[in-house]
């Protein structure tokens, strides 16, 4: 019955335009990437815009050498959790590194490392969030949020996308000792930023954590890279920080930068922190050389540079969805490397990733529940990695297809 029973739910899936299928990347995370098709396996090369390598590092020298040098001189694995014998002294720097990273806008922080940002998450909800506290999250968070607000023993309301005047009805009639309200930086699938200067205005007003989860925004947003604190110029103890280290850092991981007894508590008492493996400590040596590539020259030029992908790519689509305007097209509100394409149905959405990958462009379709219904989408995502040529193909493509009046 339970084969039967999925291949039920599989099929509606199949029917509703909502199966995903995986690639197989055959070469390094770049824009131009050699990828087997889905059918016969066969290689084939596409410019793709689909990764969160933001500046590009992913590939870059320095990180490889890097990586090579922290294998060679920590070996290939951990061995253990942080707490037993896997904390080693390269995840210690790290650490270190992006405390002081971070400390002109959360003063006093120490950082937690993480292997993944879900787990950070999962780490971070539970352990604040207990049964004296009540969680206020934007409706539009990242899944890992949602699903650490419902692990976790507090009180959760959900509030309406970036409603500050709504959210702050609620706290201010909240009777829990900890109220907790927690956002996405950059929402990952519109690109738009959460207003940080009012939220955190909301936080000191009512004695409330502010919780950001800025995946998108670290390394890409604000000076020398240090994400969307730095962009809005805030600082605050109250200010609680996840960053993800395998998007702009070019490598992999997550880590929590808060006030030191938050992060006390969260090795006290973090299950997903307690009782993992820790991740290579390879990683964190090739990740503080990522750190000091995101502070240096180097890392300013590669934010420019997307900045003008960004600014290029947006003019291009807005004039080609004013040329077509029965296609219904529309280009998300989005000052950040996430370009959402919003195109409605799935099957349209669908249709045109096909069409696109025909022509040798590698852009997802974003479908339900990801996004809402009726709101399927290309998320386009630039890097500093991709050329001005690059982004005049996307846009060159995209105009054929909505010549031809687009695939459905």
């Amino acid at each position: 019955m339970l084969l039967e029973h999925l291949n039920h739910r599989l099929r509606e899936r199949e029917a509703a335009a909502l199966q995903r299928r995986r690639r197989t990347a055959e070469s390094p995370c770049a824009p131009h990437q050699r990828v087997s098709r889905v059918d016969d396996g066969a290689e084939r090369a596409l410019l793709a815009f689909c990764s969160n390598d933001y500046l590009g590092l992913a590939n870059h020298p320095a990180l490889i050498e890097a990586l090579g040098e922290g294998a060679r001189r920590w070996g290939a694995g951990s061995g253990a959790s942080h707490l037993v014998s896997g904390h080693s002294r390269a995840h210690a720097a790290l650490e270190a590194d992006l405390a002081a990273f971070l400390a002109p806008n959360i003063p006093g922080c120490e950082a937690l490392s993480f292997c993944t940002g879900y787990m950070a998450n999962l780490a971070l909800l539970p352990t604040l969030g207990d049964a004296q506290a009540t969680i206020f999250a934007d409706k539009l968070n990242h899944a890992s949020l949602i699903d650490a607000g419902l692990l976790a023993e507090a009180k959760l309301w959900r509030y309406p996308h970036n409603r500050v005047d709504l959210l702050e009805a609620r706290l201010a009639a909240c009777t829990t000792q900890v109220k907790l309200i927690v956002t996405d930086a950059v929402f990952s699938m519109d690109g738009d930023l959460a207003p940080l200067p009012d939220l955190l205005a909301l936080a000191e007003r009512h004695d409330a954590w502010l919780i950001v989860d800025d995946a998108h925004g670290f390394g890409v947003l604000g000076d020398r890279g240090r994400g969307a604190l730095a962009h809005f110029g805030l600082a605050s103890e109250r200010l609680i920080y996840m960053g993800t280290l395998g998007k702009a850092a070019g490598v992999g991981g997550a880590f929590v930068a808060a006030h030191p007894l938050v992060i006390d508590a969260l090795v006290q008492m973090a299950r997903s922190y307690i009782y993992t493996t820790a991740s290579p400590p390879a990683l964190a040596h090739a990740l503080r050389a990522s750190l000091a590539l995101i502070q240096s020259g180097e890392g300013d030029r590669r934010r420019a540079h997307l900045q003008h992908l960004v600014a290029r790519l947006r003019a291009r689509l807005q004039a080609i969805i004013a040329r077509h305007p029965a296609l219904g097209w529309q280009l998300a509100d989005s000052p950040t490397a996430i370009q959402p394409l919003i195109v409605g149905s799935n099957s349209a959405a669908v249709g045109l990733a096909a069409a696109l990958e025909a022509r040798g462009l590698w852009v997802p379709a974003i479908r339900p529940p990801t996004v809402p219904a009726n709101s399927a989408r290309l998320r386009i995502t630039l890097s500093g990695a991709h050329t001005d040529q690059d982004v005049e193909q996307l846009c060159a493509a995209l105009d054929e297809l909505a010549t031809e009046g687009s695939p459905a």
